[in-house]
């Protein structure tokens, strides 16, 4: 195959992997462009956005994960792009202005540091033969080096390394060919510590991604972990990812038997990115995410509203008096918002939230919790 033949293949099968940025409203969702390629929309700090090519170096696996349909055993069209042909390609997508930058993944291709020699070898060519300053996102491959994984942080603009599952023992269940503690949370740990605060890489952003439903975790574990990645280890996003019944094998055991429809599965992922949002935006802490008794999230209400209807004794929120934190625990009302109001009650007394663009639904669901006097 010539590289754009293979390109089609490997940015097609990159779509299972979401440890980068990529968006919910209509226009933020990834697109398909010119040679088949996947382009995902990024924000940009100054406003607008932009797009990422995104696609993997080989789709040609050593390892056996369960959940993945690109498993050593799998029969699908096997492909592998040379480092060369990645910068090349790359290169003239970027001088056409059709993309901003790249996001670089691979399947395990012989070893962990083999693969990584290859990833890194690719950002290596951008920056220093074709000179490219831009957006570099590389994924660290499971059991890499403390070289490599240092290696890759040097080159890159943000690096992932996804952890799948809350612990080794759900680990366990989905891979016989990777170590939990060696191959995943070692490598995590020595990403934070090497772009944490005040060492000479902490402007590379650090991501995960947790394969939900694929073991029998609990949303409960799993909101453990997402405390321990953001607290301890400086990471700056998590993702999740819902388990596809058919694209993995389809005798996982404990597919999250208490789920009764695979639709709810994509609901409850819903559900922890809403978790994670009220961790990472809101500053609630562990004990404010309230689970059921089996220790998961509710799947017909999301969580924040949840926490507002088990402490009555902290409503009516004034809108007109009360502080940013107490602001941001009503239901319907976010950061930007809040921002609003702040502002708005500099200049005058709020009467009413419509006089902020706030209407409809959103505006019974304040209401239902906030008075104006």
């Amino acid at each position: 195959m010539d590289t754009i033949d293979k390109l089609k293949i490997l940015s097609e099968d990159s779509r299972y992997d979401l440890a980068c940025a990529c968006g919910t409203a209509r226009d933020e969702h990834r697109k398909r462009g010119p040679e088949g390629k996947w382009l995902y929309p990024v924000a940009l700090p100054q406003g607008g956005s932009t797009v990422l090519l995104k696609t993997l170096l080989s789709n040609a696996c050593t390892n056996d994960c369960r959940y993945c349909p690109l498993r050593s055993e799998t029969n699908v069209a096997r492909c592998t792009l040379r480092p060369e042909e990645v910068a090349r390609t790359f290169m003239e997508y970027y001088q056409r202005k059709k993309v901003f930058g790249l996001f670089l993944s691979s399947a395990v291709v012989n070893n962990a540091d083999y693969t990584m020699n290859k990833i890194n070898t690719v950002a290596r060519l951008l920056r220093y033969q074709h000179r490219f300053k831009g957006y570099i996102h590389l994924k660290i491959i499971p059991g890499a080096s403390d070289a490599a994984v240092e290696d890759a942080i040097s080159l890159a603009t943000a690096v992932s390394l996804n952890i799948e599952t809350p612990g080794r023992k759900h680990f366990a269940a989905l891979s016989s060919t990777k170590d939990y503690d060696r191959d995943i949370i070692q490598p995590l740990k020595l990403m934070g510590k090497l772009t944490g605060a005040g060492t000479k890489f902490s402007r590379v952003k650090c991501t995960t991604q947790f394969i939900v439903g694929a073991s029998e975790e609990t949303d409960a574990e799993i909101i453990q972990y997402v405390f321990g990645l953001y607290k301890r280890l400086n990471f700056k996003r998590v993702y999740f990812s819902a388990y596809q019944k058919g694209l993995g094998h389809a005798d996982i055991p404990g597919e999250r038997k208490f789920l009764s429809h695979p639709h709810e599965l994509f609901i409850r992922e819903h559900r922890l990115y809403q978790a994670d949002f009220l961790i990472r935006k809101y500053g609630f802490q562990k004990e404010d995410i309230m689970l059921d008794k089996n220790g998961n999230l509710r799947i017909d209400k999301d969580p924040k509203e949840i926490w507002a209807d088990g402490h009555p004794e902290f409503f009516p929120v004034r809108i007109n008096t009360s502080d940013r934190e107490e602001l941001l625990r009503v239901p319907g009302i976010g950061p930007e918002t809040v921002t609003r109001i702040l502002k708005t009650r500099r200049e005058r007394k709020i009467g009413s939230l419509q006089a902020l663009g706030i209407k409809g639904k959103r505006l019974e669901k304040i209401e239902g919790y906030a008075i104006y006097e």
